[in-house]
């Protein structure tokens, strides 16, 4: 059947409370829209669901007119893979239930909420589950890749927290995967992305959050501060993660104007627990240099989300990869590239990882890269298509300068860099047994707009 008419014949179940959006609706465009720019594809119908007998139905649909299927939460898909270009998307940002069991800390929540949507709901009751740097990402899309924020070096990756998951497969079944029902698919989804379902809840394990220090921490960028950053970040408690952007200093109100667009160190620090033994964690980050803004201070563990505007979608070349060292040679080579580069905005980010995170078997789970102690996000914005080849090109170069070996690399990082790229995901066995869950699960890759693993 011809695109055109088969995507005018689709409608939702008798009595369903979801709603299928095409070109001729108002709010299509607002719809269609996606967190990164440079994606202006226009879907022929968006099924935003109710339930998961709406998601079976859109399944079988394009399923039976072979139309390109798109799983959207959040649209936070550095690869576009939250939309497409004629197909349908089966958008689950609807799916906004959040049910807390405090005594027992646990809580199942629907696909469609955010990571600061869930954040305020367990505020209340002082329990956390740490989710990635961005409010608005959906917390579906980026547990099924791992899950790296500010809390992992004390609880862990958010899949670490992950006890079940509610899905429908590619053939239209109501699945839950835990510990006991579909342990394979179970630890398939713990890292292996949207290769084996579409989710519709997920039961995490709850933390205690009772106290929150966290903040931004700006500090000139030198090789000196670079690495002894990261060897402070290494040497900190478990209750400390943070991020480290070293990148030219944004024209922010709060800096002195003579700071702008020179390179600094744009750290966001997180410590779970008291006040008093926050203060003894951060003060040797503070020790480094003489801070130019120090924004850390006590308080909920929201505020670590930025305020986002709705209208900013950036196009960056990007590249990520994992490292066991960033000392001062390593230092002077990001500034190096940082400083020759004529990108608006370029940024070396920094995660230091070990703790919690490294103390889960590489086996455990499809994230299996636990033992890398370093993370690295390489980025350039670019302006327009034809700016885009110059800042790809000095991304690789920039990578290939910090490899150190490993061709890992984390699948919630990784844009439309193809097969090669998507297997450094998933080293050793891994892959191999992956592709095995994709047979049982999805033998004819209907999921297949994703880090895609093919089935065996």
């Amino acid at each position: 059947m011809p695109l055109s008419t088969a995507a005018n014949t689709f409608r939702l179940p008798a009595g369903s409370a979801g709603r299928v959006i095409s070109a001729s609706d108002a709010d299509y465009d607002q719809l269609r829209t996606v967190m990164y720019g440079g994606l202006d594809r226009r879907p022929a119908q968006i099924v935003r669901v109710s339930d998961a007998a709406d998601i079976a139905a859109a399944l079988a649909y394009a399923r039976d007119h072979r139309l390109e299927l798109a799983i959207r939460s959040g649209g936070h898909s550095a690869a576009g893979h939250s939309t497409t270009d004629g197909g349908v998307v089966i958008d689950v940002r609807d799916l906004k239930d959040i049910d807390i069991d405090a005594s027992n800390r646990t809580v199942w929540v629907g696909a469609g909420v955010t990571a600061m949507e869930l954040t305020a709901a367990l505020a209340p009751h002082q329990l956390i589950v740490g989710f990635g740097d961005a409010g608005s990402v959906g917390i579906s899309g980026i547990t099924l890749g791992g899950g790296v924020g500010y809390l992992a070096r004390k609880h862990g990756l958010s899949i670490d927290s992950l006890l079940a998951v509610e899905l429908v497969t590619a053939d239209g079944k109501q699945l839950l995967a835990d510990e006991a029902n579909h342990p394979e698919l179970f630890w398939a989804l713990r890292g292996g992305g949207g290769n084996f379902g579409v989710v519709t809840r997920l039961k995490f394990r709850l933390h205690p959050l009772p106290a929150f220090t966290g903040g931004m921490l700006v500090l000139p960028a030198t090789a000196k501060t670079i690495a002894g950053f990261v060897a402070t970040a290494k040497a900190a408690p478990e209750e400390l993660s943070g991020i480290a952007n070293v990148m030219p200093a944004p024209p922010m109100p709060f800096l002195p104007t003579e700071q702008h667009g020179k390179t600094v160190i744009l750290a966001m620090l997180a410590f779970a627990g008291e006040p008093e033994a926050a203060e003894q964690a951060l003060a040797p980050f503070r020790a480094l240099a003489a801070p130019l803004a120090d924004f850390v201070k006590p308080g909920p563990y929201a505020g670590m989300y930025p305020p986002e505007d709705p209208d900013y979608h950036p196009t960056a070349a990007a590249l990520n990869l994992l490292v066991d060292r960033i000392g001062t040679p390593e230092a002077e080579t990001i500034l190096g590239y940082l400083e020759e580069s004529d990108a608006g905005m370029r940024v070396c980010q920094i995660r230091v990882l070990g703790g919690a995170v490294s103390r889960v078997a590489p086996s455990a789970t499809a994230y299996a890269h636990r033992k890398s102690p370093i993370m690295l996000n390489l980025a350039a914005f670019y302006d327009g298509e034809a700016d885009k080849p110059a800042k790809q090109a000095w991304v690789v170069d920039f990578s290939k300068a910090l490899h150190q070996g490993e061709d890992g690399a984390y699948v919630n990082f990784v844009a439309d860099e193809g097969p090669a790229r998507v297997r450094a995901a998933y080293p050793g066995d891994t892959w191999d047994r992956l592709r095995q869950v994709k047979r049982a699960y999805d033998p004819d890759n209907l999921f297949r707009l994703n880090q895609n693993i093919p089935p065996a």
